[in-house]
């Protein structure tokens, strides 16, 4: 996938930490250590996202989804 530079203000303290993990050789670059948070921070908040959509959900009108759904689907089975 193609790649666009930034800009990006970030504190120095997290620069220090940052150039300490490069210098570690843990990343090849600052470039590299930054898409690689900013990539796992992202899959993170997808799967909060997902895990609080499911939260909302009401486990027994869930249910009753469910056991109508299937109710409906016996009676369309031919009899064996």
């Amino acid at each position: 996938m193609p790649k666009t530079k930034v800009a990006v203000t970030i504190e120095a303290g997290l620069l220090d930490e940052l150039d300490l993990l490069v210098r570690q050789h843990r990343f090849a670059n600052r470039s590299q250590a930054i898409e690689s948070a900013v990539s796992e921070q992202l899959t993170r908040l997808r799967r909060t996202r997902l895990a609080e959509a499911c939260a909302m959900l009401d486990p027994l009108e869930e249910r009753q989804l469910a056991e109508e759904g299937l109710g409906a689907d016996l009676d369309a089975w031919p009899e064996y």
